[in-house]
């Protein structure tokens, strides 16, 4: 609360501090300068703009009467939450010398930056500036780390730290056995991040309670909102559902056990038993890891209200999670940029993720040997979706389900230091040597989408024609 005793304070202090702004308006006050400053101020961390004082040493009350009237006050915090979208609070204080007007301003939201007229301010002394590109993607990066090394429970006493996380199951994904003593199991938890010491106990952070919560909805409904959440429908649509199940428990405790829900709902994939003569799932097991595991780690953990989706149809399943990746669907295969590498690290330790970009090329791999169409990778405005599809036979798939197939392909042969040909991707049909014709085809169709092109080192006869991916 703003009081004159912290007022008088302000007015003793030697120079304008980056949280503080002084203006005398003694009449008014420009409201296009006020947002700026609002802006400026926030991007700094929050601060205040002080109406009726003189900016300059000694500093001396001397009144203001900007928005002297209260429906004028409350229009004007009524438009900077309309221009701004965030509230600013005015606390009006009457000095022996005058009204003074204290705008408290609060601080941007972590990671995010605020403009006004195109434009992102910050202070530099007494004075707003835009902000300079080095300031600007320090304040993009801050939420990649800080959201998982926030508190989900503070002062927690020991006995609760063992109560909420299943440390059990964290050191035998790690391998190690289990401590003799309860202050070696905290002191391995620390060291990992997972929990911090507090004068009064211990702060759980967000990421122990991810990935090793026994209940997410004992630390918050926010974090319970992030488990998984699997759909099993009947058809080949949503109007029938059979299955909705929605996780309660940490990604790392539950996770084997959410696969193989998810892969016993699946049905029979009746065209290929006969092929290997043995009873298999419409999608690989080792697909359908990967893809759960991709999605739980890529996901954007600042989007309210959403978590990692598994649906699944009688043709195809689809994995989606929040957030838009930082690289291209078609450049999945080769490239990796994680959005949240201190999870994925832990998840990589557990044993739950792959090494480094190679999961996407196992499911690739997958999806071929069990004849499946390639997988489709869409991304959408808020969220990011992998469909796997059922088997189908060559005659049945569309000529963007072979393209996206012979891409797939390509890369795949490429990342393995090999090259496509014709006789590859008729082999990852299951076509015979008669469709050699066809498979040009599906080649030359995938050279004009843009995404293959002929290593020109080799041979320039169609027939052994060696390819790349675009990229290479």
């Amino acid at each position: 609360m703003i009081t004159l005793e912290i007022l008088e304070k302000w007015l003793l202090l030697p120079t304008e501090t980056e949280k503080l702004e002084f203006k005398e308006a003694k009449s008014q006050f420009d409201r296009a300068k006020l947002l700026k400053y609002c802006v400026g101020l926030a991007n700094e961390g929050g601060g205040h703009i002080i109406l009726g004082v003189t900016d300059k040493r000694p500093r001396q009350v001397v009144g203001s009467l900007a928005w002297a009237n209260p429906s004028e006050l409350n229009s004007i915090k009524a438009y900077i939450v309309e221009q701004l979208g965030f509230r600013v609070d005015a606390i009006e204080l009457q000095h022996p010398n005058g009204r003074v007007l204290v705008f408290e301003v609060p601080t941007r939201p972590l990671g995010q930056p605020i403009s006004l007229d195109g434009a992102y301010w910050m202070r530099a002394g007494e004075d707003l500036v835009p902000m300079t590109p080095d300031v600007l993607k320090s304040i993009f990066a801050e939420d990649k780390q800080d959201w998982f090394s926030q508190s989900a429970k503070s002062d927690v006493s020991p006995d609760d730290v063992i109560a909420l996380l299943d440390t059990q199951t964290f050191f035998e994904l790690l391998q190690i056995p289990y401590p003799t003593t309860r202050e070696v199991v905290l002191e391995r938890l620390q060291s990992q991040d997972l929990i911090t010491p507090t004068s009064q106990g211990w702060t759980i952070t967000n990421l122990a309670a991810l990935l090793l919560a026994k209940k997410l909805d004992a630390f918050s409904s926010a974090l319970a909102r992030k488990a998984p959440r699997v759909i099993i429908y009947e058809g080949i649509n949503k109007l029938q559902t059979r299955d909705d199940k929605k996780g309660n428990r940490g990604y790392a405790v539950s996770f084997n056990k959410l696969v193989s829900f998810v892969y016993s709902a699946a049905p029979q994939n009746r065209f290929i038993e006969e092929a290997i003569r043995k009873e298999v799932k419409m999608f690989p097991m080792q697909a359908l890891r990967e893809l759960i595991a991709n999605a739980l780690v890529h996901q954007d953990f600042l989007a309210t209200g959403a978590s990692v989706m598994i649906e699944m149809y009688s043709d195809r399943v689809e994995i989606s999670n929040p957030g838009i990746p930082p690289i291209p669907v078609d450049r999945f295969i080769d490239e990796y940029r994680s959005r949240n590498e201190q999870l994925a690290d832990l998840m990589r330790r557990f044993g739950i993720c792959e090494e480094k970009g190679s999961g996407i090329d196992k499911v690739v791999s997958a999806a071929e040997v069990y004849q499946l169409p390639a997988p489709d990778f869409r991304v959408g405005e808020t969220r990011t979706t992998t469909v796997l599809f059922a088997y189908q036979t060559f005659d049945d798939m569309s000529k963007s389900d072979r393209i996206r197939a012979c891409y797939q392909h390509c890369c795949l042969l490429y990342v393995s230091n090999r090259q496509m040909s014709n006789q590859t991707l008729r082999e990852r049909f299951h076509l015979s040597e008669s469709k050699t014709a066809t498979v040009s085809l599906i080649i030359g169709a995938t050279k004009e989408a843009g995404l293959i092109k002929t290593d020109d080192s080799e041979s320039t006869s169609t027939r052994y024609a060696r390819y790349l991916p675009f990229w290479a």
